[in-house]
Formats: structure tokens, sequence, C-alpha cells
């Protein structure tokens, strides 16, 4: 039966320990039951069930979800690699029919206060759109001396701006976690994919930023009111920037003021990995001297 809103994350069994903490702080905030779903590959949906036995949260199958695409007999692991493959799947997530709209989480998210439904939709049912300019992630990056994340970023913005004809301000649409609209991914679908002879694997190899995507598709076709708000969570990108303001005496409680949830980024969490922290003994050393000196 279809709801409103859903929760939704697509994990693997590297992120699984990340998955349980996201689950428990949604057993812990989840004020509405608002329904929640992560979908991981076929092989690891037993070992996934196993540990988020007795927590809010249904496993579903990947598989389930391409099942329903128009492109259902593509073997998406050998068309593309993890980390694009896993953008169609959480962007395919509407054609189960489960809900209207979701908040797409990442596995190394976790509540911090307890959520409505209201915190990611309008009264009328409209998801809000995270967007802005990204000024708060390019300020972190340039304070930390990556200058190629500005560039990447323009290049990225202009690149899908592009392909919907639209000039303009760069706009970022994100960070995740994201609230999205099934009637946006539709409306790409049917007014520019299938127009240009694509399906959204094409799209992510064209583009791999399947939240540019929807938005440039929301701007384009206007499937829905534009409800912007700022990002829902607190993004540590950097692992320096956790540990600044919590020298600053910046805590959960406080943050809980302005965001639902904090990311901690996997690539400075890499103990919190299934079943255990990859790479030799070497490359784990290293891995934490960069860490204590602030360069991850």
């Amino acid at each position: 039966m279809s709801v409103p809103f859903t929760l939704y994350c697509k994990s693997y069994q590297t992120d699984l320990r990340r998955v349980v903490r996201l689950a428990r702080s949604v057993a812990q905030f989840n004020e509405e039951e608002i329904p929640f779903y992560v979908s991981v590959p076929q092989s690891d949906a037993a070992l996934f069930r196993q540990h988020l036995a007795g927590l809010p949260v249904h496993v579903i199958e990947d598989e389930a979800i391409l099942a329903h695409t128009p492109y259902a007999g593509l073997d998406l692991a050998k068309a593309l690699p993890g980390h694009l493959s896993q953008q169609v799947v959480k962007s395919e997530f509407w054609r189960l029919g489960l809900s209207d709209s979701y908040l797409c989480l990442d596995s190394d998210a976790a509540f911090i206060r307890p959520i409505r439904q209201s915190d990611f939709v309008w009264r009328d049912g409209t998801p809000y759109t995270v967007m802005d300019e990204g000024h708060e992630y390019l300020e972190s990056a340039l304070a930390s001396g990556k200058m190629q994340a500005l560039q990447d970023f323009q290049c990225e913005a202009r690149r899908v701006q592009s392909l919907f004809k639209r000039d303009g301000r760069l706009y970022s649409f994100g960070p995740f976690p994201l609230p999205w609209h099934r009637a946006v991914w539709e409306s790409l679908d049917r007014e520019y994919l299938r127009p240009h002879g694509m399906n959204l694997v094409d799209a992510i190899r064209l583009a791999p930023l399947e939240s540019r995507w929807y938005g440039e598709a929301l701007l384009c076709f206007g499937a829905i009111p534009l409800m912007p708000c700022q990002p829902l969570f607190k993004v540590y990108h950097y692992a320096w920037q956790f540990d600044q303001d919590r020298r600053r005496g910046i805590s959960d409680g406080q943050l809980a003021q302005l965001y639902a949830g904090v990311i901690y980024q996997s690539a400075w969490e890499r103990e919190m990995d299934w079943p255990a922290e990859g790479g030799n003994w070497l490359s784990r050393a290293g891995r934490r001297i960069r860490r204590k000196l602030g360069r991850i």
C-alpha cells in the first residue's frame, strides 16, 4: 500500500555497521513511524536482515527495484561500476510505488532529534528541495587547500545545466539526504530521457550526478512546486571539521536546532567498515596518521 512519504537508504555489506547506527537513530527519533526501507544487493540481504532484526526497517533487494525499470534485463553490475550503479538504484526506488516521495539517505547518516514528515514535506505533500550554491562545502574545501573542489563543482554543474539548456547561477542540489518526489523522476524520464532515446543508466553514464539530474529536471519541467531549503543534515566533509566542532564545544544537541541529523563521511570513518577496516596494516596506519594530522 502506498503512503505519502517514506525513508529510504541504499546500502551494501561494507556499510552494514553504519546502517545499523542509522536504523537505531530512526528507532529513537521517528515520532510518526514513517516507513523506513533499506535496499541492498540480493547477496547481502540475509546479512542485513540478521543484523537489523528487531529494528523498524524493511530490507528489500536492489534487484526488486530494478525489475520495475525499462531496462530490467540489464546486468547493472556489469554495466556500471558500483559507485554509479548505486545512483541508479536510489533514483529508481520510486518505481516500487511505496510512496509519493521519499527521503533518500546514505548509510553514513544518523538522526539526532525527533523527526516528523513535516520536516521534509510541505503541507500539500510537496517535498522540500535541498538547493543552494554550495558555498559551505566550497568554503571548507578552499580552507583545506582543495582548490580542485571548486573547479569540479563548477564543471559538474555546468555540464548537467547545459543538457537542459539552462543558463544562470550554478546550483547544488545536495548534500544528501534529499527528499525526492516520484513526479520529478517521471518527468525526467518522460520529457527528457525517452525523447533522447535514453534511460537513467545512460544518463548516469553521461553525467554521474543523480541529484543534479533531479534538480535540473525539476527546474526545467516543474513537475512539483519548488520549495527550496538548506541542507537537512550537518555534513562533515572532512574529519578536521568534526574535530574542530568538538573542540569548540558544538554538540549534537546544539546542531539539532538547525539539522535533523549528521553525516559522518565514511572515507575517514573506515573503522566502521564491515567486517573489518579495509587495506593492509600499512594503509590503515597511514589513514590514522592522516586523520590525526587533519588531512582527511
